[in-house]
C-alpha cells in the first residue's frame, strides 16, 4: 500500500503543506521552530529537518538564518499535496471507520434479530409442529447411562420418538431401540407438544 512507502519526513512535509494550503499557517508567516515541530510530530530534529528539506526544494517555504522558516507559497503547496492526492486524508478514514462501525451496527442488530427469531422457534414454536425434532443433550449423572433406549422405555415414559444422536462429532440417524444412551449424547426427539418436557425430567430423573 502507498502509504506505507512514504517515509516519516515526506509524511510530514504533506500534513505541514496540507496546513499551509488550509490556511493554518498563512504566506509570509514563520512556522514553529524545528524543535518545537520535532516535539509536536513526536519525531527527531533531523526528521522535521528533512521535511522542511523537501518543502524548501518545492518552494513552499524558505528558511534562513535568523528569520527562521517562512511561508512563500500556497499554490505550491497544492501542487505538492496534489500529488498525493490518491492517499486517504485523516478526515476520509474517519468517515470510513465511522460508515464501517454503522455498518456493524447495523449487521449486529439482524444477527440478535435472526438469533432471537431462532430462540423463539426452538423454545415455544417447536412444539406446535411434531415433527420439528427437540434437542435434549444427555448429562454426567443420569441414571439411563449405558443403557439402551428399549431398555429404558423411552417411548412409553416420555411420548417421545428418538430419530437421532449427536455423539461428539457423529450424527447418528435412526438408532433403533437397541442404540445405547452414553453421556454427552444430544438425543434429538419428535413428539407432541409435552414430548419436550417429559423426555427433559425423564432425563434428569
Amino acid at each position: 500500500m502507498q502509504r506505507a512507502q512514504i517515509p516519516t519526513y515526506e509524511r510530514i512535509a504533506i500534513d505541514l503543506a496540507n496546513r499551509i494550503y488550509d490556511g493554518k499557517f498563512k504566506v509570509g508567516e514563520k512556522i514553529h521552530g524545528r524543535s518545537t515541530l520535532a516535539s509536536e510530530y513526536k519525531v527527531s530534529p533531523e526528521t522535521v529537518r528533512r521535511a522542511i528539506k523537501i518543502l524548501e526544494d518545492v518552494e513552499i517555504v524558505h528558511s534562513t538564518k535568523g528569520s527562521g522558516i517562512v511561508i512563500s507559497s500556497r499554490e505550491n503547496a497544492f501542487k505538492y499535496i496534489s500529488r498525493f492526492s490518491n492517499l486517504a486524508s485523516i478526515k476520509d478514514l474517519e468517515k470510513q471507520m465511522n460508515s464501517l462501525i454503522a455498518e456493524r451496527e447495523s449487521l449486529d442488530e439482524k444477527v440478535f434479530e435472526t438469533l432471537r427469531k431462532i430462540m423463539e422457534y426452538s423454545g415455544k414454536l417447536r412444539h406446535t409442529n411434531p415433527l420439528a425434532p427437540i434437542e435434549v443433550e444427555v448429562y454426567p449423572g443420569c441414571i439411563h447411562i449405558g443403557k439402551t433406549i428399549s431398555e429404558v422405555k423411552f417411548w412409553q415414559n416420555t411420548g417421545g420418538t428418538v430419530i437421532g444422536m449427536k455423539r461428539k462429532d457423529e450424527m447418528i440417524i435412526s438408532p433403533g431401540p437397541y442404540a445405547l444412551i452414553l453421556e454427552g449424547d444430544v438425543l434429538l426427539v419428535i413428539g407432541d407438544e409435552k414430548a419436550y418436557d417429559r423426555v427433559v425430567h425423564f432425563l434428569e430423573e
